[in-house]
C-alpha cells in the first residue's frame, strides 16, 4: 500500500495532542517529519512522538521528505506563511485556526490552493461534531421555521492561557475572538449554510487580564497581557436575521466556561452543544428532539475528514472560501470594536 506522506510545521501541544496523535492511528498515513524554530525542542518532540526526522528548516524538509500532506501547527502570525509555502510544494494543508491574521492574507491563501489544485481545510474542529450535523439537517429540513436570531458564546470566566503566545497581539491578532469565538462562529454559521454577512457591530474590553495573573490555566504577565479580554458583537445577516456574539477569556460570569450556539426560530428552537430542539406549547416547554451528551470526537473527525478528502473522497472540510469568509468577519468585528463604528459590507 502506497502511505500518504505527511509532516508538521510546529512542535506545540496541539499538534502533538491532535495531530501527531490521529496520523499515527492510520494505516495509510506516514509521519515522516516536524519542523520546529527551536533546533533543541523539535528534536525532544520527535524523540518523543516516535516521529523519525526533525528539522529547523522547512525548506529543506520539503525537498528531503517530499510530504503529500501538512498539518500547521503554529502560532497565528505565521499561519501564512507557512501554508503558502506548503501549497507551493504541492501539499495539500489543514492549518489550525484561524486561517490567518489579515482577511488579505487568507484571500491569497485561497486563491493559492486555487492555482495549484490543492486542498487547504481550517481545524475548525467543532463543525465535525455529530450535533451540528444534526442539527444542520433538521434546520434545513425547516424544523425551526424561520431562524431569525442566534446566540453564540465562547466564554471563560478566567480562562486565560498561561503558556504560548495567547496574549500577545502581534503574534496572535487578538484574544478570545480569534481564539475561542472563531471555532462557534463557523459552527453557527455552518448550520445556516454560511449567508451573507451584511453588517458588524463590536465592543471590546480589557478589564481583568490586564490587572490578574492566575487564573484556571495558570499564569500569565499582566504587563504583557496585550489582547482584549471580552468582546461582544451584533452580526446582522441576510434575510434580517441577528446574530449575537460573546467571547471571553476573563469574565465574571457564573460558569466557568461556555461554549456553545442557540438558535431562534418562529417555529422552534435549538442549541448545539447538545444537540436539543424544543418548542413552546401552551406556555409549556416541549422537547422535539434531545441528545443527552454532546459528541465529543471532534478532533479526530476534522483530521480524518482531510485526509479523507486528499485520499479521493467527498467529505466535507471547513474550506478555503468559509476560512476567508470567517477571516473577513473576525477582521470587521476587530476594526468594529477598535474604531468604535459599525462596519457595512458590500
Amino acid at each position: 500500500m502506497n502511505k500518504k506522506k505527511v509532516a508538521i510545521i510546529g512542535g506545540g501541544q496541539v499538534a502533538e495532542k491532535v495531530h501527531v496523535s490521529y496520523y499515527q492511528s492510520r494505516d495509510d498515513i506516514d509521519l515522516v517529519a516536524v519542523v520546529g524554530r527551536n533546533h533543541e525542542r523539535v528534536e525532544e518532540f520527535a524523540e518523543r512522538n516516535g516521529i523519525p526526522r526533525f528539522y529547523t528548516d522547512a525548506e529543506a524538509m520539503y525537498e528531503e521528505e517530499k510530504p503529500d500532506m501538512v498539518s500547521i501547527c503554529t502560532p497565528n502570525k505565521y499561519h501564512y506563511e507557512n501554508t503558502m509555502q506548503a501549497l507551493s510544494y504541492g501539499c495539500d494543508v489543514l492549518c489550525e485556526k484561524p486561517p490567518a491574521i489579515l482577511a488579505e492574507d487568507a484571500k491569497k491563501m485561497k486563491e493559492k490552493a486555487e492555482e495549484n489544485n490543492r486542498i487547504l481545510a481550517y481545524n475548525f474542529h467543532h463543525r465535525f461534531a455529530d450535533d451540528v450535523q444534526v442539527l444542520k439537517d433538521k434546520v434545513t429540513e425547516g424544523i425551526l421555521g424561520d431562524v431569525y436570531f442566534i446566540k453564540v458564546q465562547a466564554m471563560r470566566r478566567c480562562g486565560i492561557p498561561g503558556w504560548g503566545t495567547f496574549t500577545d497581539k502581534t503574534i496572535q491578532g487578538g484574544g478570545p475572538l480569534i481564539d475561542l469565538g472563531v471555532h462557534m462562529l463557523d459552527a453557527a454559521l455552518y448550520v445556516l449554510g454560511y449567508p451573507k454577512v451584511e453588517k458588524v457591530t463590536a465592543k471590546m474590553f480589557q478589564k481583568i487580564g490586564n490587572k490578574k495573573s492566575t487564573g484556571m490555566f495558570g499564569e500569565w504577565d499582566p504587563n504583557k497581557f496585550e489582547v482584549e479580554d471580552s468582546l461582544f458583537g451584533f452580526i446582522e445577516l441576510e434575510g434580517g436575521r441577528l446574530l449575537q456574539l460573546e467571547t471571553s477569556f476573563a469574565l465574571n460570569i457564573k460558569e466557568q466556561s461556555i461554549m456553545n450556539v442557540e438558535f431562534c426560530g418562529d417555529q422552534a428552537g435549538a442549541t448545539l452543544f447538545p444537540a436539543q430542539i424544543y418548542t413552546d406549547e401552551g406556555g409549556e416547554l416541549l422537547s422535539l428532539f434531545h441528545r443527552e451528551k454532546a459528541d465529543p470526537d471532534r478532533h479526530p473527525k476534522s483530521l480524518e475528514a482531510f485526509v479523507d478528502r486528499c485520499l479521493g473522497k467527498e467529505t466535507m472540510i471547513a474550506d478555503a472560501k468559509e476560512g476567508y469568509m470567517i477571516q473577513q468577519l473576525i477582521e470587521a468585528l476587530y476594526h468594529s470594536a477598535e474604531k468604535g463604528e459599525s462596519v457595512s459590507y458590500e
